[in-house]
């Protein structure tokens, strides 16, 4: 599988990271990339005496938040599904 994999260089708030990466997957780590980066400076221009790791951290906490957020949703949801589903085998017993 190494063969899949390819190396890839990135800048995160002004230091480079190699990555070794899947073939393809490039063009969405870059994405990814410069949203971090663009969040990242924006924290710098709101918390101007934090350093260039403070604002680092707040972003990927923001990130971290939302990625949970769209977790419990997903969770919620299925709960859901799973709920409509015993409604429809409780009616379709009812109805038999």
């Amino acid at each position: 599988m190494e063969e899949d994999l390819k190396g890839m260089q990135v800048v995160i708030a002004g230091r480079t990271y190699p990555l070794r990466v899947k073939v393809g997957d490039e063009a969405s780590i870059q994405q990814v990339v410069d949203s971090l980066n663009e969040k990242v400076r924006d924290f710098q221009l709101t918390y101007i005496n934090k350093d260039v790791q403070d604002c680092l951290a707040m972003a990927l906490l923001t990130y971290a938040v939302e990625l949970q957020k769209q977790t419990q949703k997903e969770e919620t949801s299925d709960d859901l599904v799973k709920k409509v589903d015993q409604l429809e085998t409780l009616i379709d017993d009812i109805l038999k």
